[in-house]
């Protein structure tokens, strides 16, 4: 079941919310705002109850829905969250974050069953220069850098393993003898690992164009200095059920301008506003491709991601943004590195 095919806003009528059960066979409806912020579950027995006490079919969900349900975190471990769901006696439980935003639903058969295995192939770039980072990389690559106990790439990849992916695809340039040596052909952590070396940098999309193989599953492609909690199968499921040529993970950025703003209209000042915080979405350097994509990247050649992400929306192929709102961190300053170190010690929250 696509989780997100269970998400309705509060406004939907108790009569539509009947037909979203029937298309889900029953299983819980999350209830959600515009921002995906969870504001309460409804099933079949919520909405039975709500008739019984009066409520019509007209009315909104929202009078009938529970508006306290019970949740798991999305950091926490599969085993915790099982043991949740069988003291709680429930077989679907909403995974939220730090802000209450849902991620992901669990459901007691799946975690039983453990992880599907996914057969598409994931990139990782791994031959960065990482000269922000010097001194540390003048003597070790940054995938190789520590974070906690053991090295940041070895920590993506455990994580995209924990999510059933299996196959990579190691980009490596600087220093790529450690990183080979380090990771070798996978069997460490029962995976497989192939190595993309680069001659000369590439850029992260032109990297892929030395793939030997045109993939025959969708493509996953990140990079090898990022510190994240992300549902990797819930990206790629989001993707899929989007029809997307690509898709790019976003980051909610806040930026706050340290002086009051003056608003005008030729000299006439309209307003002030006082040290406003201006949001954008930033690229989150997590991408999921197309086979077909790979077919428009230059042979040989450097070629950046924005490039290829810029031509494909130029050509009106179905570009899509994914928002990222679990733990994120670029690892591109020494002050970045401080803090990952800390953040891992702490849990990534």
């Amino acid at each position: 079941m696509k989780w997100m095919n269970c998400l309705i806003s509060s406004d939907v009528t108790i009569l539509d919310t009947v037909r979203r059960l029937d298309e889900v066979s029953g299983r819980t409806l999350l209830v959600v705002d515009p921002r995906r912020k969870l504001l309460g579950t409804v099933t079949d027995g919520d909405v039975r109850r709500g008739l019984l006490s009066g409520h019509r079919l007209e009315d909104s969900v929202a009078q009938v829905m529970n508006p306290t349900p019970k949740t798991a975190n999305n950091e926490d471990s599969r085993e915790n969250i099982l043991t949740m769901m069988h003291t709680l006696k429930v077989r679907q439980i909403p995974l939220v974050d730090s802000e209450g935003i849902v991620v992901g639903v669990e459901t007691i058969e799946e975690l039983e069953r453990g992880p599907s295995t996914r057969d598409n192939w994931v990139v990782l770039m791994a031959g960065g220069l990482g000269t922000r980072l010097h001194p540390l990389t003048q003597s070790t690559p940054k995938p190789l850098l520590r974070v906690g106990n053991k090295p940041v790439l070895e920590i993506i990849l455990e994580s995209y393993i924990k999510h059933g992916f299996h196959r990579f695809y190691l980009a490596v340039n600087y220093k790529r003898k450690m990183v080979m040596e380090h990771f070798g052909d996978g069997s460490r952590w029962g995976c497989e690992i192939r190595y993309i070396e680069e001659d000369q940098r590439m850029g992260t999309a032109g990297a892929l164009g030395l793939i030997p193989e045109p993939p025959a599953s969708p493509l996953m492609v990140m990079n090898g200095d990022l510190l994240t909690s992300v549902n990797f199968e819930s990206l790629l499921e989001y993707h899929q059920e989007n029809g997307a040529d690509a898709t790019i993970g976003v980051r909610e950025y806040e930026f706050e301008v340290p002086f009051g703003v003056v608003n005008m209209d030729d000299h006439q000042v309209r307003g002030i506003d006082e040290k406003p915080v201006n949001k954008f979405f930033v690229n989150a350097g997590i991408y999921v491709l197309e086979p077909s994509v790979l077919a428009l990247l230059p042979q040989g050649t450097y070629h950046d991601m924005t490039t290829l992400l810029t031509d494909l929306i130029a050509a009106e192929r179905k570009v899509v943004a994914f928002p990222i709102r679990e733990y994120w961190l670029d690892i591109g300053q020494p002050d970045d590195f401080v803090k990952a170190n800390a953040d891992f010690v702490n849990g990534l929250e």
